[in-house]
């Protein structure tokens, strides 16, 4: 009884809407929520690479999001969820063709040619590019980010930009053809994702969409597995494993609900120490070499996200 009275309990909290976003200072649980998105977000990359030693890209891809519907449809089925609005269906659409569809296979294609630590650093951009198309949607309020935050976004990308033609010799390679793809579709599924967090909890939000994404990845599964040789291994199964449940829903649980509570442009900004760790997690874990340049420009997209939360709309 006690389990069954704990799952009841998770269930009804997390079921619990969020609230207005809190004020700019001081943490707040919902901070400490993001934050904990960004933890779990940040080993995708190598989770992925380890995928891709035993799974083809799209199958990879596929099974990621169908391991997680199912695992989100049996979710909501026990906690008796029901349909979501005809309101917020465009939304969710927008989540699952950015964050379930669009970004994993984008990012899985980019890392069979790209280093972990050379991804993590393009899609450093991700924080402002979630910012500025949560600036950019209509709100009804008036308001309008300032020049410092367009400024430090501008910087932002130059410096990624950059790094991209030094390390591909003066023109970007298909890998950063395809992070950058990735992170403009991430970026509308999250804002679209945190917006709707307002009004549905998070991990339905995340949940929905992965279910209306099941067609799609079940049929993407079934012709990969056909096409794609399989080679299993602790290290495929396990990577697999972790980007379907941590990273194709876990995650979202906890990094939707921390951006309906603190708002998107400040949640995503938390999103600026991703990168660092994804780097050390390609170092201590893949045994990469870290380039030269990636700490440097990640620093530099530190800095310019760390003004944009100097913003005053």
């Amino acid at each position: 009884m006690r389990a069954q009275d704990s799952a009841t309990n998770f269930l009804a909290v997390a079921a619990r809407p969020a609230t207005a976003p809190a004020p700019a200072s001081g943490s707040s649980p919902g901070t400490a929520q993001a934050a904990l998105g960004v933890l779990f977000f940040s080993f995708s990359f190598p989770a992925t690479a380890w995928a891709l030693t035993g799974f083809g890209p799209w199958t990879a891809t596929g099974l990621r999001g169908l391991l997680a519907g199912v695992l989100a449809a049996l979710c909501l089925a026990a906690a008796r969820v029901p349909l979501p609005e005809r309101r917020h269906w465009p939304g969710l659409l927008v989540v699952a063709a950015g964050c379930v569809l669009g970004f994993p296979l984008l990012t899985t294609l980019a890392l069979r040619t790209s280093s972990t630590a050379h991804s993590a650093v393009v899609i450093g951009l991700l924080p402002l590019a979630t910012a500025a198309f949560a600036a950019v949607r209509p709100r009804g309020d008036g308001r309008r980010q300032s020049r410092l935050f367009w400024g430090a976004a501008l910087i932002g990308a130059a410096a990624v930009l950059g790094f991209t033609l030094v390390r591909g010799h003066g023109r970007p390679g298909l890998a950063d053809l395809y992070l950058f793809a990735a992170l403009l579709v991430c970026a509308a599924g999250y804002a679209e994702g945190g917006r709707i967090s307002r009004e549905l909890p998070g991990w339905q939000v995340i949940g929905w969409a992965v279910v209306a994404a099941l067609p799609v990845t079940a049929l993407t599964t079934a012709l990969a597995l056909s096409a794609e040789p399989v080679h299993l291994g602790s290290k495929a199964v396990a990577g697999l494993l972790y980007t379907a449940a941590v990273s194709q829903f876990g995650g979202f649980v906890v990094w939707y609900r921390g951006m309906a509570l603190i708002g998107v442009p400040r949640a995503s900004q938390l999103q600026l120490a991703q990168p660092l760790i994804t780097l050390v997690w390609s170092v201590l874990l893949l045994g990469e070499e870290l380039p030269a340049a990636a700490p440097v420009t990640a620093v530099v997209v530190l800095l310019c996200i760390a003004l944009t939360q100097r913003d005053r709309a």
